[in-house]
């Protein structure tokens, strides 16, 4: 069939079809079977305390909610977690043989990480960073591409109470100085390379540069791809497989962190041109990305799930390391490009690793469409649930997605959210929830949007706005990293007492959002949010 005849076909299938229903058999095993569930959440803010009790507390909170300091809100007050235990430690006595990290390099190479060796790695991993004297409550910034070495970092950072700040690797020298310093940063973990469509390229170097631009003595600490460094690292920085090597079967108690203690700095481009750190708290975002996963992504430990987003992104956060390692699941982790060698390769390793979940972005799903489905033949790999997240997806890719990646039988979600929200705020309830090809669909538990016009006035029933929200949520960041006014400013002055999402959503007679795009001038990239100022510079570049 043409192409043309196809999406002729996909229209007309639209036309006919408004609604697709979640399947019986997705129905009988999800996780959550019935929209019952949003009563037990429309209790604000108790209905909550169902995600927290998804996790293991040292002391249990002793307010849910503390709402009197707006828009500075806390969750779980008084209540004593960390995220690391809860990540590893816990499945250990049921679950320490079971996989929980898969990571193929884009070269071929397969390492299978049980979550008793990531238990032991992490552990190492701590004593060596707390031997250079890495303490809690300091910033340990990271600039690493998709190796096993970041997840691993992340938790070990968190489990000595060190928040941790990813820099996503792609990003430049200057990029990375900036995020260093505005973050007071006094340690910098990186790699001497990675692979690249078959080349290796040199990382390192970006952190030479960036130490050169700081002026300062940040700690380097360098992870390196293979045994040995493939390129020239400098004299004073620190081998970290080597330091890691000093510490064996060391372990080290994970720390008691009250649930707003930091957890992350995680930057996202502003209409100022300079990045924010926004800032997420243990127990808030930890209770929500894991309950999240449980019940948007419908993960449960047996699972094998894909996220193929990049960990230097929020996405990846959430939902390759916090929230999937929460839940005890395994959690798939790629090195490379979608089309290289090949652009049979994700379809290859969907295959491989018999992935249930599958996790991408509309950018992706639009790049599969172009190729065309001849690259998804001779694969046997069968999802049980795929998602859509970063950017609105239009009808007739999400109608490839679900005929040609789904094969039909796929629930969709497809889900809105952003860096500042932590998870998921408009999406199915993908056991429960009729889909409409194109929408966000409905407001998860406990979550209350608005859209508000150009007067200031809310809109009531079908219409278009800015789309904003009433009331806090568990995974909210708290605040821009050392400038509480330009969180006041950019999230609550347009619309006082609402959240500003920066979004455009229109509702549809049913209660559907639908987002429309940004209406600042920060410009969405493949799901990644870049200001006009970061792209401007780039184009000076060149």
């Amino acid at each position: 069939m043409s192409s043309n005849n196809r999406m002729g076909t996909i229209e007309a299938h639209l036309a006919e079809q408004e609604y697709y229903k979640p399947p019986k058999e997705f129905i009988e095993q999800a996780n959550v079977k019935s929209s019952d569930i949003y009563e037990r959440f429309d209790k604000f803010p108790d209905g909550f305390e169902e995600y927290a009790n998804l996790l293991d507390w040292y002391e249990r909170w002793d307010e849910t909610f503390d709402g009197s300091n707006p828009p500075f809100y806390k969750w779980f007050k008084g209540g004593k977690i960390n995220a690391s235990y809860n990540c590893i430690d816990r499945h250990l006595t049921d679950r320490k043989n079971q996989t929980a990290l898969l990571w193929e390099g884009e070269n071929g190479e397969q390492k299978n990480i049980s979550y008793q060796d990531l238990y032991r790695e992490v552990n190492e991993i701590a004593a060596a960073l707390k031997s250079i004297g890495v303490k809690e409550n300091d910033i340990v910034t990271l600039h690493l591409p998709m190796v096993l070495e970041l997840p691993m970092t992340m938790l070990a950072c968190a489990r000595i109470g060190a928040p941790h700040s990813e820099v996503f690797a792609g990003f430049s020298a200057s990029a990375l100085a900036d995020r260093v310093q505005d973050a007071n940063s006094e340690y910098i973990v990186t790699i001497d390379g990675y692979y690249r469509r078959g080349e290796f390229l040199n990382h390192i170097e970006k952190t030479d540069a960036a130490v050169e631009e700081i002026g300062g003595n940040p700690t380097v600490l360098v992870w390196t791809r293979h045994e040995k460094p493939m390129v020239k690292i400098k004299d004073e920085y620190i081998l970290l497989k080597e330091l890691q090597g000093e510490h064996k079967r060391e372990c080290v108690d994970p720390v008691e962190r009250d649930a707003e203690d930091i957890l992350f700095l995680m930057y996202t481009s502003g209409t100022t041109g300079k990045p924010k750190g926004c800032q997420h708290r243990t127990g808030g975002y930890l209770s929500y990305a894991t309950g999240t996963s449980k019940y948007v992504l419908d993960i449960k430990p047996e699972d094998t799930y894909w996220c193929a987003a990049d960990i230097g992104w929020i996405t990846g956060h959430s939902y390759i390391v916090y929230g999937p390692l929460a839940l005890g699941t395994t959690s798939v982790m790629y090195e490379g490009t979608p089309d290289y060698p090949h652009k049979g390769r994700i379809w290859e390793i969907a295959e491989r690793y018999d992935v249930d979940i599958f996790h991408t972005s509309p950018t992706a799903v639009r790049m599969f469409m172009k190729w065309g489905e001849v690259h998804l033949q001779g694969y046997n790999f069968n999802f049980r649930l795929m998602t859509s997240v970063g950017e609105p997806i239009q009808p007739e890719a999400w109608m490839w997605y679900y005929e040609h990646i789904g094969k039909g039988s796929a629930v969709i979600v497809d889900t809105w959210w952003q860096t500042e929200t932590g998870g998921h705020l408009i999406t199915p309830l993908p056991g429960a929830t009729d889909l409409k090809p194109g929408s966000a669909t409905l407001p998860f538990f406990g979550i209350e949007p608005c859209l508000m016009n150009d007067k200031g006035e809310e809109v009531k029933g079908a219409g278009e706005g800015a789309l904003c929200f009433k009331r806090s949520w568990p995974g909210q960041m708290r605040t821009v990293f050392g400038d509480h006014e330009r969180f006041k400013s950019t999230y609550f002055q347009a619309y006082p007492g609402l959240y500003f999402s920066g979004d455009g959503a229109r509702r549809d007679q049913d209660g559907y959002y639908w987002i429309t795009g940004r209406i600042d001038d920060v410009i969405n990239v493949s799901g990644h949010r870049m200001g006009t100022a970061e792209i401007e510079s780039a184009l000076v570049l060149h």
